[in-house]
C-alpha cells in the first residue's frame, strides 16, 4: 500500500509538470525557461503555490497575484495522472511494467489534453514515446503474438526479448499504417484532410507499448467514442461538419488509457 501511495504522489508531481508540457510545447516554448509563471499577467509562481492540487484549492482556482482564473485541467490532469499511477503500482507492484504502463500513461493523459486545447498531439510525446516503448519491449514483454505468427509463416523464430520488441515493432507499425492508409483514402475521395498525421504517430506509439492489440482496442474504441461523441457535440452546438475540427487524438487518447487499464489480463 505505500508503494501504491508513493506512486500516487510520483503521479501527482508529473502531472504538474505535464502541464507545463500540455501549454508550451503546443506554442513551441522550452518545458525549462522561464521557470512556471501565470499566464495572465505573468508573475513567477511561488513554490509554496505550486503544490499539485493543493496549492489549487487553497488559491481557489485563482492566481495569487492577479485573481485571474486557473483552469480546471491544472488539477485534472494532476489527479488523473495520479490516480493512474496509483492504479498500476497497486496492480502490477514496484515492477518493471508498472514504470512502462505509468509512462505510457503519463504521456497519454498530456496529449488526451493537448489535442483537446490545441489540436495537436506534440512528437516529443508520440514519437518520443515510440522510442520509449520499443526499448521497454527489451525488458518487459509485449503482451502480443501477432509477430510471432508473421515470422512462424515465413520459417523464422524468435525468443526472448527480441520476440517482445518484434511485437513492439508490428504493434507500432501495422495499426499506424492502416489508420494512415484510411486517412489517404478519406482525401482521395473528400478532397481534404479528414486525419492528421499526429493520430498516425499516436496509434504508433501506443502500438510499441501495447502491441497490436492494445492499438487495435485503441482504434475501435476511439473511433466508436469520436463518432457518437464527436457527432454528439457538433449537432448540440450546431457546429458545421464540414469544417470542424473534430480532437480525434483525444479520443484515441481515451481509449489508449482504458487499453493499458485493461492490459492486466492480457499478462
Amino acid at each position: 500500500m505505500i508503494e501504491s501511495l508513493l506512486a500516487l504522489l510520483l503521479g501527482l508531481l508529473i502531472g504538474s509538470f505535464l502541464n507545463v508540457c500540455i501549454y508550451r510545447w503546443p506554442r513551441d516554448l522550452s518545458v525549462v525557461r522561464p521557470r512556471s509563471h501565470c499566464t495572465a499577467c505573468e508573475a513567477p509562481i511561488a513554490a509554496f503555490d505550486n503544490i499539485p492540487l493543493v496549492s489549487y484549492l487553497l488559491l481557489r482556482g485563482r492566481c495569487r497575484k492577479c485573481g485571474a482564473r486557473i483552469p480546471a485541467r491544472y488539477p485534472a490532469v494532476e489527479l488523473v495522472t495520479g490516480l493512474l499511477f496509483f492504479y498500476f503500482v497497486w496492480t502490477f507492484g514496484v515492477t518493471a511494467m508498472a514504470a512502462k504502463l505509468c509512462c505510457l500513461s503519463a504521456m497519454l493523459v498530456a496529449l488526451v489534453f493537448t489535442d483537446l486545447e490545441a489540436r495537436i498531439l506534440p512528437d516529443e510525446f508520440t514519437v518520443g514515446g515510440t522510442v520509449l516503448g520499443l526499448i521497454f519491449a527489451l525488458f518487459v514483454q509485449v503482451p502480443d503474438i501477432t509477430a510471432a505468427a508473421v515470422l512462424w509463416l515465413v520459417g523464422l523464430e524468435v525468443t526472448g526479448r527480441w520476440a517482445s520488441l518484434a511485437e513492439s515493432v508490428v504493434g507500432a507499425t501495422l495499426p499506424a499504417l492502416f489508420l494512415w492508409g484510411g486517412g489517404w483514402l478519406y482525401y482521395k475521395i473528400r478532397h481534404r484532410e479528414g486525419l492528421g498525421l499526429g493520430d498516425v504517430k499516436l496509434v504508433m506509439m501506443v502500438g510499441s507499448f501495447l502491441g497490436m492489440r492494445g492499438a487495435l482496442i485503441t482504434l475501435i474504441f476511439g473511433s466508436v467514442a469520436g463518432s457518437i461523441l464527436g457527432y454528439s457535440y457538433i449537432k448540440a452546438t450546431k457546429q458545421d461538419p464540414n469544417t470542424y475540427e473534430l480532437p480525434f487524438g483525444t479520443f484515441l487518447g481515451a481509449a489508449a488509457l482504458l487499453a493499458a487499464v485493461v492490459s492486466r489480463s492480457w499478462q
